[in-house]
Protein backbone atom coordinates (compact mmCIF):
# COMPACT_ATOMS: atom_id res chain seq x y z
CA UNK A 1 0.00 0.00 0.00
CA UNK A 2 1.22 3.44 -0.92
CA UNK A 3 -1.35 6.05 -0.03
CA UNK A 4 -1.57 9.69 0.88
CA UNK A 5 -4.27 10.87 3.22
CA UNK A 6 -5.09 13.45 5.86
CA UNK A 7 -6.25 12.84 9.42
CA UNK A 8 -7.98 15.74 11.13
CA UNK A 9 -8.62 15.80 14.88
CA UNK A 10 -10.05 18.38 17.28
CA UNK A 11 -8.38 18.97 20.63
CA UNK A 12 -9.71 21.49 23.10
CA UNK A 13 -11.40 23.44 20.34
CA UNK A 14 -8.32 23.64 18.15
CA UNK A 15 -7.94 21.81 14.89
CA UNK A 16 -4.86 19.64 14.58
CA UNK A 17 -4.13 18.23 11.15
CA UNK A 18 -1.84 15.21 10.89
CA UNK A 19 -0.60 14.29 7.47
CA UNK A 20 0.23 10.63 6.94
CA UNK A 21 2.69 10.47 4.07
CA UNK A 22 2.82 7.98 1.25
CA UNK A 23 4.67 5.28 3.19
CA UNK A 24 1.94 4.87 5.79
CA UNK A 25 0.90 1.26 6.48
CA UNK A 26 -2.47 0.35 7.92
CA UNK A 27 -2.85 -2.66 10.20
CA UNK A 28 -6.16 -3.84 11.61
CA UNK A 29 -6.00 -6.00 14.73
CA UNK A 30 -8.68 -7.68 16.81
CA UNK A 31 -8.72 -10.05 19.76
CA UNK A 32 -10.28 -13.46 20.30
CA UNK A 33 -12.28 -15.12 17.53
CA UNK A 34 -14.47 -18.19 18.11
CA UNK A 35 -17.44 -18.20 15.73
CA UNK A 36 -19.37 -21.06 17.33
CA UNK A 37 -18.54 -24.59 18.47
CA UNK A 38 -19.81 -28.01 17.45
CA UNK A 39 -18.69 -29.66 20.71
CA UNK A 40 -19.87 -31.15 23.00
CA UNK A 41 -23.24 -30.24 21.45
CA UNK A 42 -23.56 -27.69 18.65
CA UNK A 43 -23.73 -24.05 19.71
CA UNK A 44 -23.77 -22.36 16.32
CA UNK A 45 -25.34 -19.17 14.93
CA UNK A 46 -28.69 -19.47 13.17
CA UNK A 47 -27.14 -18.11 9.97
CA UNK A 48 -24.29 -20.66 10.22
CA UNK A 49 -21.89 -17.85 11.03
CA UNK A 50 -22.30 -15.96 7.78
CA UNK A 51 -22.97 -12.70 9.60
CA UNK A 52 -20.15 -13.08 12.13
CA UNK A 53 -18.26 -9.99 10.94
CA UNK A 54 -20.99 -8.20 8.98
CA UNK A 55 -21.00 -5.10 11.20
CA UNK A 56 -17.30 -4.40 10.64
CA UNK A 57 -16.52 -5.82 7.20
CA UNK A 58 -15.47 -2.47 5.66
CA UNK A 59 -12.96 -1.96 8.46
CA UNK A 60 -11.50 -5.46 8.33
CA UNK A 61 -11.14 -5.38 4.57
CA UNK A 62 -9.49 -1.96 4.40
CA UNK A 63 -5.99 -2.78 5.63
CA UNK A 64 -2.56 -3.86 4.52
CA UNK A 65 -2.62 -6.55 7.20
CA UNK A 66 -5.68 -7.78 9.09
CA UNK A 67 -4.90 -9.90 12.14
CA UNK A 68 -6.82 -11.72 14.89
CA UNK A 69 -6.46 -14.50 17.45
CA UNK A 70 -8.17 -17.80 16.55
CA UNK A 71 -9.41 -19.04 19.93
CA UNK A 72 -10.02 -22.71 19.15
CA UNK A 73 -9.63 -25.10 16.23
CA UNK A 74 -11.22 -25.86 12.89
CA UNK A 75 -12.38 -29.47 13.17
CA UNK A 76 -15.61 -31.18 12.14
CA UNK A 77 -15.48 -34.14 14.52
CA UNK A 78 -13.58 -35.37 17.54
CA UNK A 79 -13.69 -35.27 21.33
CA UNK A 80 -11.60 -33.35 23.82
CA UNK A 81 -9.66 -34.94 26.65
CA UNK A 82 -10.08 -31.82 28.75
CA UNK A 83 -13.84 -32.32 29.06
CA UNK A 84 -14.19 -35.96 30.16
CA UNK A 85 -15.17 -35.15 33.73
CA UNK A 86 -16.63 -31.69 33.35
CA UNK A 87 -20.26 -30.66 33.23
CA UNK A 88 -19.21 -27.40 31.62
CA UNK A 89 -16.85 -27.92 28.71
CA UNK A 90 -14.70 -25.12 27.39
CA UNK A 91 -13.29 -26.81 24.31
CA UNK A 92 -13.87 -24.95 21.07
CA UNK A 93 -14.30 -26.80 17.79
CA UNK A 94 -15.41 -24.55 14.94
CA UNK A 95 -16.77 -26.25 11.81
CA UNK A 96 -14.13 -26.32 9.10
CA UNK A 97 -16.48 -24.52 6.69
CA UNK A 98 -16.41 -21.48 9.00
CA UNK A 99 -12.95 -20.60 7.69
CA UNK A 100 -14.82 -19.07 4.76
CA UNK A 101 -16.11 -16.36 7.12
CA UNK A 102 -12.55 -15.38 8.05
CA UNK A 103 -11.62 -15.45 4.39
CA UNK A 104 -14.57 -13.28 3.37
CA UNK A 105 -13.81 -10.77 6.13
CA UNK A 106 -10.30 -10.25 4.82
CA UNK A 107 -8.19 -11.81 7.57
CA UNK A 108 -4.63 -12.24 6.32
CA UNK A 109 -2.92 -13.77 9.35
CA UNK A 110 -4.23 -15.31 12.58
CA UNK A 111 -2.51 -16.42 15.74
CA UNK A 112 -2.99 -20.01 16.88
CA UNK A 113 -0.95 -19.48 20.06
CA UNK A 114 -3.46 -19.76 22.88
CA UNK A 115 -4.87 -22.09 25.52
CA UNK A 116 -7.59 -23.46 23.19
CA UNK A 117 -5.51 -24.39 20.14
CA UNK A 118 -4.75 -27.71 21.85
CA UNK A 119 -8.33 -28.52 22.89
CA UNK A 120 -8.41 -31.43 20.43
CA UNK A 121 -4.75 -32.38 20.68
CA UNK A 122 -2.59 -32.85 17.61
CA UNK A 123 -5.56 -33.77 15.45
CA UNK A 124 -7.06 -30.34 16.01
CA UNK A 125 -3.81 -28.51 15.34
CA UNK A 126 -3.13 -30.43 12.13
CA UNK A 127 -6.63 -29.87 10.75
CA UNK A 128 -6.61 -26.21 11.73
CA UNK A 129 -3.31 -25.69 9.91
CA UNK A 130 -4.64 -27.43 6.81
CA UNK A 131 -7.95 -25.56 6.86
CA UNK A 132 -6.28 -22.17 7.17
CA UNK A 133 -3.66 -23.01 4.52
CA UNK A 134 -6.29 -24.23 2.07
CA UNK A 135 -8.17 -20.95 2.55
CA UNK A 136 -5.06 -18.86 1.96
CA UNK A 137 -4.96 -17.51 5.51
CA UNK A 138 -1.54 -17.53 7.11
CA UNK A 139 -1.00 -18.41 10.76
CA UNK A 140 1.62 -18.33 13.48
CA UNK A 141 2.11 -19.68 16.98
CA UNK A 142 2.19 -23.47 16.85
CA UNK A 143 5.44 -24.92 18.13
CA UNK A 144 5.76 -26.53 14.71
CA UNK A 145 4.84 -23.30 12.88
CA UNK A 146 5.89 -20.39 15.13
CA UNK A 147 5.95 -17.62 12.52
CA UNK A 148 4.89 -16.66 9.03
CA UNK A 149 5.90 -14.14 6.37
CA UNK A 150 3.20 -12.16 4.60
CA UNK A 151 3.77 -9.79 1.66
CA UNK A 152 1.39 -7.00 0.61
CA UNK A 153 2.17 -4.25 -1.89
CA UNK A 154 5.88 -4.95 -1.71
CA UNK A 155 6.03 -4.78 2.10
CA UNK A 156 7.04 -7.96 3.94
CA UNK A 157 5.52 -8.60 7.36
CA UNK A 158 7.01 -11.13 9.74
CA UNK A 159 4.42 -12.34 12.26
CA UNK A 160 5.17 -14.57 15.23
CA UNK A 161 3.02 -15.58 18.19
CA UNK A 162 3.61 -16.90 21.71
CA UNK A 163 1.57 -18.48 24.50
CA UNK A 164 2.22 -20.33 27.78
CA UNK A 165 0.53 -23.50 26.53
CA UNK A 166 1.68 -26.89 25.26
CA UNK A 167 2.04 -27.12 21.50
CA UNK A 168 2.59 -23.38 21.09
CA UNK A 169 5.70 -21.22 20.78
CA UNK A 170 6.58 -20.57 24.42
CA UNK A 171 5.80 -17.25 26.05
CA UNK A 172 8.26 -18.15 28.81
CA UNK A 173 11.33 -18.99 26.72
CA UNK A 174 12.58 -15.47 26.21
CA UNK A 175 15.91 -16.53 24.74
CA UNK A 176 14.12 -18.40 21.94
CA UNK A 177 11.64 -15.53 21.52
CA UNK A 178 14.42 -12.95 21.20
CA UNK A 179 16.20 -15.08 18.63
CA UNK A 180 13.08 -15.60 16.56
CA UNK A 181 12.12 -11.91 16.58
CA UNK A 182 15.66 -10.88 15.65
CA UNK A 183 15.68 -13.37 12.78
CA UNK A 184 12.32 -12.06 11.54
CA UNK A 185 13.70 -8.53 11.68
CA UNK A 186 16.35 -9.56 9.15
CA UNK A 187 13.77 -11.22 6.90
CA UNK A 188 11.00 -8.60 7.10
CA UNK A 189 10.22 -4.93 6.77
CA UNK A 190 7.72 -4.97 9.67
CA UNK A 191 7.70 -7.42 12.58
CA UNK A 192 4.41 -8.06 14.39
CA UNK A 193 4.53 -10.02 17.65
CA UNK A 194 1.44 -11.48 19.26
CA UNK A 195 1.25 -12.92 22.77
CA UNK A 196 -1.50 -14.72 24.67
CA UNK A 197 -0.87 -13.82 28.27
CA UNK A 198 -2.26 -12.46 31.50
CA UNK A 199 -4.89 -13.65 33.96
CA UNK A 200 -8.49 -13.94 32.75
CA UNK A 201 -11.67 -12.04 33.53
CA UNK A 202 -13.10 -8.72 34.61
CA UNK A 203 -10.99 -8.68 37.79
CA UNK A 204 -7.82 -8.67 35.68
CA UNK A 205 -8.13 -5.60 33.50
CA UNK A 206 -5.06 -3.89 34.93
CA UNK A 207 -1.43 -4.25 33.89
CA UNK A 208 0.48 -5.42 36.97
CA UNK A 209 4.04 -5.34 35.53
CA UNK A 210 4.53 -8.71 37.24
CA UNK A 211 3.92 -12.36 36.41
CA UNK A 212 0.22 -13.16 36.37
CA UNK A 213 -1.37 -16.48 37.27
CA UNK A 214 -4.69 -18.06 36.41
CA UNK A 215 -5.63 -21.29 38.25
CA UNK A 216 -1.93 -21.70 39.13
CA UNK A 217 -0.84 -21.41 35.48
CA UNK A 218 1.88 -18.85 34.89
CA UNK A 219 0.46 -16.52 32.24
CA UNK A 220 3.58 -14.36 32.04
CA UNK A 221 4.41 -10.70 32.55
CA UNK A 222 2.73 -8.89 29.67
CA UNK A 223 4.43 -5.56 30.32
CA UNK A 224 7.95 -7.00 30.41
CA UNK A 225 7.35 -9.40 27.50
CA UNK A 226 6.15 -6.59 25.22
CA UNK A 227 9.23 -4.50 25.95
CA UNK A 228 11.53 -7.46 25.46
CA UNK A 229 9.91 -8.10 22.07
CA UNK A 230 10.46 -4.50 20.95
CA UNK A 231 14.04 -4.52 22.21
CA UNK A 232 14.54 -7.64 20.07
CA UNK A 233 13.16 -5.99 16.94
CA UNK A 234 9.34 -6.00 17.05
CA UNK A 235 7.52 -3.05 15.50
CA UNK A 236 4.01 -3.85 16.78
CA UNK A 237 3.08 -5.97 19.81
CA UNK A 238 -0.49 -7.26 20.17
CA UNK A 239 -1.91 -9.23 23.08
CA UNK A 240 -5.02 -11.06 24.19
CA UNK A 241 -5.89 -13.81 26.65
CA UNK A 242 -7.52 -11.94 29.57
CA UNK A 243 -10.85 -11.76 27.64
CA UNK A 244 -11.09 -8.06 28.52
CA UNK A 245 -9.69 -4.84 27.10
CA UNK A 246 -6.42 -3.64 28.60
CA UNK A 247 -4.21 -0.57 28.27
CA UNK A 248 -2.14 0.41 25.25
CA UNK A 249 1.35 1.84 25.21
CA UNK A 250 4.18 3.13 23.04
CA UNK A 251 7.75 2.04 23.74
CA UNK A 252 10.66 3.14 21.57
CA UNK A 253 8.03 4.62 19.25
CA UNK A 254 6.48 1.15 18.76
CA UNK A 255 2.85 0.43 19.60
CA UNK A 256 1.69 -2.12 22.21
CA UNK A 257 -1.86 -3.37 22.86
CA UNK A 258 -1.83 -5.51 26.00
CA UNK A 259 -5.20 -7.17 25.42
CA UNK A 260 -7.73 -6.78 22.61
CA UNK A 261 -10.40 -8.77 24.45
CA UNK A 262 -13.29 -10.86 23.12
CA UNK A 263 -13.95 -9.75 19.56
CA UNK A 264 -16.14 -12.46 17.99
CA UNK A 265 -16.93 -15.19 20.51
CA UNK A 266 -20.29 -16.79 19.88
CA UNK A 267 -22.29 -18.74 22.40
CA UNK A 268 -19.74 -20.16 24.86
CA UNK A 269 -18.04 -17.12 26.41
CA UNK A 270 -18.89 -14.98 29.41
CA UNK A 271 -19.88 -11.65 27.87
CA UNK A 272 -20.98 -9.87 31.05
CA UNK A 273 -19.74 -6.34 31.66
CA UNK A 274 -16.26 -5.62 30.30
CA UNK A 275 -16.04 -9.13 28.82
CA UNK A 276 -18.62 -8.16 26.22
CA UNK A 277 -16.85 -5.12 24.76
CA UNK A 278 -13.62 -4.97 22.78
CA UNK A 279 -11.64 -2.65 20.51
CA UNK A 280 -11.16 -3.08 16.80
CA UNK A 281 -7.81 -1.38 16.31
CA UNK A 282 -6.85 0.38 13.09
CA UNK A 283 -3.18 1.18 13.44
CA UNK A 284 -1.18 3.53 11.21
CA UNK A 285 2.60 3.08 11.19
CA UNK A 286 5.34 4.17 8.84
CA UNK A 287 7.56 1.82 6.88
CA UNK A 288 10.11 1.87 9.69
CA UNK A 289 7.43 0.46 12.01
CA UNK A 290 7.06 3.67 13.99
CA UNK A 291 3.67 4.58 15.47
CA UNK A 292 1.71 7.37 13.79
CA UNK A 293 -1.86 7.00 15.07
CA UNK A 294 -4.59 4.52 15.90
CA UNK A 295 -8.35 4.51 15.58
CA UNK A 296 -10.37 2.43 18.05
CA UNK A 297 -13.77 1.19 16.93
CA UNK A 298 -15.64 -0.11 19.95
CA UNK A 299 -17.64 -3.28 19.44
CA UNK A 300 -19.94 -5.17 21.79
CA UNK A 301 -21.38 -8.66 21.96
CA UNK A 302 -24.50 -10.10 23.53
CA UNK A 303 -25.30 -13.76 24.15
CA UNK A 304 -26.23 -15.62 20.97
CA UNK A 305 -25.90 -12.52 18.82
CA UNK A 306 -23.29 -11.39 16.32
CA UNK A 307 -20.98 -8.53 17.23
CA UNK A 308 -22.09 -4.95 16.65
CA UNK A 309 -20.48 -1.53 16.68
CA UNK A 310 -21.02 0.19 20.02
CA UNK A 311 -22.16 3.80 19.49
CA UNK A 312 -21.28 4.64 23.12
CA UNK A 313 -17.60 3.78 22.55
CA UNK A 314 -17.33 1.81 25.78
CA UNK A 315 -14.24 -0.23 24.81
CA UNK A 316 -12.37 2.95 23.89
CA UNK A 317 -13.35 4.58 27.17
CA UNK A 318 -12.07 1.55 29.10
CA UNK A 319 -8.85 1.47 27.08
CA UNK A 320 -8.23 5.17 27.68
CA UNK A 321 -8.92 5.01 31.42
CA UNK A 322 -6.75 1.92 31.91
CA UNK A 323 -3.87 3.45 29.96
CA UNK A 324 -3.99 6.65 31.99
CA UNK A 325 -4.18 4.66 35.23
CA UNK A 326 -1.77 1.78 34.56
CA UNK A 327 0.80 3.46 32.29
CA UNK A 328 0.56 7.17 33.12
CA UNK A 329 3.97 7.77 31.55
CA UNK A 330 2.71 6.65 28.14
CA UNK A 331 3.14 9.56 25.73
CA UNK A 332 -0.32 9.16 24.24
CA UNK A 333 -3.37 11.35 23.89
CA UNK A 334 -6.92 10.20 23.29
CA UNK A 335 -9.53 12.18 21.40
CA UNK A 336 -13.24 11.89 22.07
CA UNK A 337 -13.83 10.18 18.72
CA UNK A 338 -11.58 7.18 19.39
CA UNK A 339 -8.28 8.43 17.97
CA UNK A 340 -4.95 7.77 19.69
CA UNK A 341 -1.89 9.85 18.85
CA UNK A 342 1.45 10.67 20.41
CA UNK A 343 1.47 13.62 22.74
CA UNK A 344 2.93 16.70 21.15
CA UNK A 345 5.65 18.62 22.96
CA UNK A 346 3.27 21.58 23.29
CA UNK A 347 -0.36 20.84 24.22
Amino acid sequence: MKRFFFIVYLFFGHQLTLVANSDTLRLVAVGDIMMGSGFPSPVLPKDDGKGSFKAVLPLLRNADLTFGNLEGVFLDEGTSDKCKNSKVCYAFRMPQRYVAHLQDAGFDVVSVANNHSGDFNEKGRVQTAKTLSDAGIQFAGFQSHPYTLYVKNGVKYGVCAFAPNAGTASLHDWAAARKRIAELKKLSDIVVVYFHGGAEGSKFQHITRANEYFYSENRGNAYAFARMAIDAGADVVLGSGPHVTRAVDVYKNRFIAYSLGNFCTYGMFNLDGPNGVAPLLTLNINEKGEFISAKVTSIFQQDNEHLAIDPTGKAFQILRELTQNDIPEAALQFSEDGIITKKSLKN
